[in-house]
């Protein structure tokens, strides 16, 4: 099935349901769901931004600006994850817990709306990592509108750039809780530090980027063709991640590489 094929395919499971609730973060993956749900239904696709202390607040922000760009029937709704205590711990099972406690938020919200139908943006190739969360939303109920689409994240990118998303080429930007190491209790402090530091490199042209925090040491992950440029700044970047209240700053050699801290998980498994 080609693209296009695809693309009429989604529309029409979406428009199948009348109503529809999608969850909105404001990347590529929920940004094309949001848009292909208002073409299908209109007025009848809700968009829903869960504003956390995980989310890097120019990420609500810049999702706030799509989705009023795009003219979607959007809301932005309090999801106070950190006030869980099992989450902040920081077990294995993190995106499960947090997923657990987000569908409850967007089921409150579905049915103040007389909406059914509660979809996100996993696709096929998110089944290529640990991802417990998914585990979670089928639990509660949750469609994956692109898996039963066969849509891939490469289709996805594609499509979007065919309808004219400027989110397309997007840098994936997973939840700031995803840069502690399991174990390590997450605390609004050490996600400040995470956020401030990805924002600062950010301003230096680093697009596609992660500041794993270990404890006080902020380990950078950085493109290949980014490394030199990073090594010719060193001294200004330690120094700025130290002003932030890292004591100590570490370039990773391997480079990015999403979901880093499930390396070792993964070995496990394996």
């Amino acid at each position: 099935m080609n693209l296009a094929d695809k693309l009429e395919d989604l529309k029409k499971r979406i428009a199948e349901k009348g109503k529809i609730l999608v969850a909105y973060s404001g990347g590529v993956d929920s940004s094309l769901l949001a848009r292909v749900a208002h073409d299908a239904l209109g007025g009848n696709s809700l968009a829903v931004i869960l504003d956390s202390r995980v989310m890097p607040r120019s990420e609500l922000l810049s999702a706030r600006e799509l989705a009023a760009s795009l003219g979607f029937n959007y809301r932005i709704a309090e999801f106070p994850i950190l006030k869980e205590e099992q989450f902040c711990t920081n077990p294995v099972t993190r995106c499960y817990i947090c997923k657990k406690k987000s569908a409850a938020v967007l089921k409150s919200i579905a049915r103040e709306e007389g909406i059914g139908c509660i979809a996100d943006g996993v696709n096929l190739s998110d089944f290529r990592d640990y991802r417990p969360g998914i585990a979670a939303c089928d639990e509660e109920g949750i469609w994956h509108p692109f898996v039963d689409a066969a849509i891939t994240k490469e289709d996805i990118r594609a499509l979007a750039h065919n309808l004219g998303l400027d989110v397309w080429n997007k840098p994936s930007a997973a939840c700031l809780a995803s840069r502690i190491p399991y174990g390590q209790t997450i605390t609004p402090e050490s996600l400040r530090m995470v956020q401030e530091a990805e924002e600062y490199l950010r301003s230096l042209g680093f697009l596609q980027l992660r500041v794993r925090s270990h404890s006080r040491v902020a380990r950078i992950e950085l493109q290949e063709q980014d490394m030199v440029t990073a090594m010719n700044c060193r001294d200004k970047i330690a120094k700025t991640l130290k002003a932030i209240g890292f004591d100590y700053v570490a370039l990773d050699l391997e480079g990015f590489r999403s979901g880093s801290m499930d390396e070792g998980l993964m070995k496990e498994v394996v």
